[in-house]
């Protein structure tokens, strides 16, 4: 089975993993997943993931983030961009998301980072995901 959309796979995994409160999710290894799963990361979304080599394939190991409740600590996880759909925005209008609670993944001309960070930066790009 091919995937025309490997990081909304990924996203996928980590939400119905997330769900369905596993310890940890392996997803197929590219530079932009991993530069995803770093901001998952830095803004504190999951604990830790680690690059592993499978029969040779490479893949990331995730592991996710609860709260003492045991409640995951992505509440949501959604991809804006799609291949038949690309969403494009510039520094000044990204989108806040769940009012500041949460975090927007842009694929910028200076590579992969939050919404925040973009605007920092003042540069724009394509809209990757949603995450709070």
């Amino acid at each position: 089975m091919s995937v025309s959309d490997p990081i909304a796979d990924m996203l996928t995994k980590v939400r119905n993993a997330a769900v369905a409160r596993h310890e940890k999710v392996d997803v197929p290894a590219s530079k932009i997943k991993l530069e995803i799963v770093k901001i998952l990361k830095t803004e504190g979304y999951i604990k830790n993931f680690k690059k592993i080599s499978q029969d040779g394939k490479n893949s990331i190991r995730i592991f996710l983030k609860y709260d003492d409740t045991n409640a995951p600590v992505i509440h949501d996880i959604q991809k804006v961009s799609t291949p038949g759909r690309r969403v494009y925005s510039g520094y000044k209008d990204l989108p806040r998301v769940y009012n500041g609670y949460g975090t927007v993944i842009v694929s910028t001309s200076q590579g992969v980072t939050t919404g925040k960070k973009a605007v920092e930066k003042m540069v724009g790009g394509e809209l990757i995901c949603t995450v709070w």
